[in-house]
């Protein structure tokens, strides 16, 4: 066994490497050979041969020595725990860091399978929401190093082999296929990794639907000869005039890959025969001018069919892929398909990501440090890859998985990945806390949240979390007395999600509404003390008040947006409809007021010369719509069509309802009317507020304010010639620095 990964290790685990780095990786094969020898791996293949095959692929991506050395030891902490451990002394810390990435990709897998077990029976929506969770996990792994996946894609490709080659069609196949398929394949497309993602593909696609492998290989190898004859005479027609051009390129047939040919059979609706890619060849040249030359040749030669080019030189694909796709007829009325590149693109297209690797290894001068750059950070949005899931699900009539080419990319950095103690993987905005996190977990987690620990060590609840950190919150116990949140958290030092700081707030809003509400009964309950009404119905009363439950009334009398004094009268009342009385107003009016009778500038229709008045408890104004009602011994009173007080009257007695309008009323005749002022208290805001009134020229005869938790409540009751000018008056208020509502009330 040894002799012969040996003579293997020579041929291929060794290609492309100096000296040292052979010598390096035979380091790690005398390490691992006696470990692995007797061993099997958990799909039962022999651990030597397994790792000789991931390495074997490593190779043929052209991967850096250490990748190779982390894809012979990653076995070691499941076969061989206590000579893992000497990994890092052995080998460095960068090969061990290597084992750890590629083991956490296992185990993510293997807590997958567990999932999947437990949610056995449950429906389509949460087997994609679990499998979504999969690829985030994986995404996570990835981001720390990008070699990590490739040792992955190339485990699972040895193990898809290995299958093939022991004819396996248990479940445990069909397993590895499916997820494979949905996860494994779109990856590899994703980072450009085209050798694997084909190979993928095809080995899957043998174990899922095996008669429709099985027809097409058939097919394949029927027309291989007529096929490759075909071709062959294109290629000798094709290299005479390049020639002739003085075009050097190498050309070459294509290779043919029965998934790929099965899902253009079914997206097309098409037959074997009809299908351009059955016959292809490549054609591989110095630079991109060449590359538009021979297009030109090509196009020169045989007839194009205009539909089926594709410029991807000009217009590369999203994961970087560059190429001049043609399809031509041939003498014959034949289509054959024709891809041309540069030796650089081809590079690119057969091994994607890890051609870069090996780029920045060599010091290579055909992909700049600069690009090399610019491609990790691009790989490094696959943090926010977001994909359709659901799209994936098990059915016959879905196996194209077209949902490979929604995957989009995100702002760099736009996300960060982070984990509970129990490995689940938590998604945040990038900056966030563990506030932030403990908030994300449940809502009564963040308002117990007292501690956090990162990676097991203390941190402030305002440190910055990062990719891969593993979050546990200290919280209160439930039910707590000290439990709920603290207002510096509303800072963004503290929390940098807008979901977060909703959360905060809304438990300070309920802590502030408790407040008023119990400030609004005990002011209530004083009041029937005061007034020997205790054993009334406080429902009832707040009905009678045109509120619609007791709590509205509460926190009307707590936020001083109703006067106390309205519930006073409506306790005296015993059956007269007595208008509600308001507080005194001190400051003398600058105009003849219109509560002052019937030459108020109300007309009362169909009645002449009777008394009338404006009801303080509404306080309307033209041009409100207005209803008057006849009281007894003080005349009609003229209400706002809205007024709830109004409304209770007239539920008693609608037989005193009186039609009114507003008459005719001269320039200096006013109305009062309240406003109330929300606003951050500060100091010179009364006055700011007032020199608005002054300007607009209103006479303010009345003001209350209350200040509480660092908020002024203000009422202001101010003579108006009409709610024009009430309107422009509140607008003004309004932009004062620091008002955050106002209103008539």
């Amino acid at each position: 066994m040894v002799s012969t990964l040996a003579m293997a290790s020579q041929s291929q685990l060794l290609e492309g490497l100096s000296e040292a780095e052979c010598d390096r990786v035979y380091e790690a094969l005398q390490f691992v050979v006696p470990l692995y020898a007797t061993k099997q791996v958990v799909t039962q293949q022999n651990a030597l041969q397994f790792v000789e095959g991931v390495v074997s692929t490593l190779a043929m991506l052209r991967t850096d020595v250490d990748t190779r050395i982390a894809g012979l030891l990653f076995e070691l902490p499941e076969l061989a725990p206590l000579a893992a451990e000497q990994i890092e002394a052995k080998f460095g810390r960068e090969i061990a860091d290597l084992v750890s990435g590629i083991r956490r990709l296992m185990r993510l897998r293997e807590a997958a399978l567990t999932q999947q077990e437990v949610g056995r029976g449950k429906n389509a929506a949460e087997k994609a929401s679990t499998q979504m969770e999969t690829l985030r996990k994986m995404v996570l792994a990835m981001a720390t190093d990008m070699r990590v996946v490739l040792v992955r894609l190339a485990s699972r490709v040895t193990t898809l082999r290995f299958f093939a080659e022991t004819k396996r069609a248990d479940g445990a196949a069909q397993q590895y296929a499916s997820e494979t398929m949905d996860l494994y394949a779109p990856l590899a497309n994703r980072l450009g990794v085209w050798q694997l993602k084909w190979e993928l593909e095809d080995l899957s696609f043998r174990f899922l639907e095996p008669e429709q492998y099985k027809r097409i290989a058939k097919m394949l190898e029927e027309k291989r000869l007529e096929r490759e004859s075909f071709v062959i005479s294109a290629i000798e027609r094709l290299n005479k005039e390049l020639k002739i051009s003085g075009i050097k390129a190498e050309v070459s047939g294509r290779p043919k890959h029965i998934y790929s040919i099965w899902k253009k059979m079914k997206g097309k609706d098409v037959n074997f025969d009809e299908l351009y890619d059955v016959r292809a060849f490549r054609v591989i040249v110095d630079d991109v001018k060449d590359c538009y030359t021979v297009l030109g040749i090509v196009h020169n030669a045989w007839a194009p069919i205009p539909k089926e080019f594709d410029d991807y030189i000009s217009r590369p694909k999203p994961n970087g892929y560059k190429s001049l796709h043609t399809v031509v007829v041939v003498e014959d009325g034949r289509p054959l398909e024709v891809q041309i590149r540069t030796r650089e693109m081809h590079q690119f297209a057969e091994y994607g990501v890890a051609a870069h690797w090996r780029y920045k290894e060599s010091g290579g001068s055909n992909f700049s440090a600069q690009e090399y750059d610019e491609k990790i950070a691009w790989l490094r949005q696959l943090l926010a890859w977001k994909t359709e899931v659901a799209d994936s699900v098990v059915g016959e009539e879905q196996l194209q998985r077209e949902w490979v080419e929604k995957l989009k990319s995100a702002t760099l950095d736009d996300r960060i990945y982070v984990l509970t103690p129990q490995a689940r993987v938590i998604e945040l905005p990038s900056g966030s806390t563990p506030v932030d996190f403990a908030y994300h977990l449940h809502t009564d987690v963040g308002h117990r949240c007292r501690g956090a620990r990162v990676d097991n060590v203390m941190v402030p609840l305002n440190t910055p979390l990062k990719n891969g950190q593993t979050i546990e919150i200290i919280t209160l116990k439930s039910g707590s007395n000290q439990a709920g949140p603290s207002r510096d958290w509303l800072n963004t030092d503290y929390s940098a999600s807008t979901r977060t700081r909703t959360k905060i707030r809304a438990w300070f809003n309920a802590i502030d509404q408790q407040e008023t509400l119990s400030n609004g009964r005990a002011l209530v309950e004083k009041t029937l003390q005061r007034e020997g009404k205790t054993a009334i119905n406080l429902e009832e009363l707040a009905q009678r008040l045109g509120f619609g439950a007791l709590d509205e009334l509460f926190l009307a009398v707590g936020k001083d947006e109703f006067s106390l004094r309205q519930i006073e009268n409506l306790l005296r009342d015993t059956g007269t409809e007595q208008e509600p009385d308001e507080l005194s107003i001190t400051n003398k009016s600058r105009a003849s007021s219109v509560t002052q009778g019937a030459k108020s500038g109300v007309l009362v229709v169909g009645t002449e010369g009777l008394m009338t008045q404006l009801a303080r408890c509404c306080k309307p104004a033209p041009p409100d719509e207005i209803v008057g009602f006849v009281t007894r011994g003080k005349g009609v009173s003229i209400h706002r069509l809205t007024c709830k007080n109004f409304a209770e009257m007239r539920n008693k007695a609608p037989e005193r309802v009186i039609q009114t309008t507003w008459g005719d009323h001269g320039k200096e005749t006013v109305y009062p009317v309240d406003i109330f002022v929300l606003a951050q208290d500060r100091q010179g805001l009364l006055r700011d507020i007032s020199e608005v009134f002054s300007r607009e020229k209103i006479n303010v005869i009345g003001v209350n304010t209350q200040s509480a938790k660092s908020q002024a409540r203000m009422s202001f009751t101010a003579e108006i010639g009409g709610t024009s000018q009430l309107q422009k008056a509140l607008t003004v208020i309004s932009e004062v620095s620091g008002v955050l509502e106002v209103r008539r009330q």
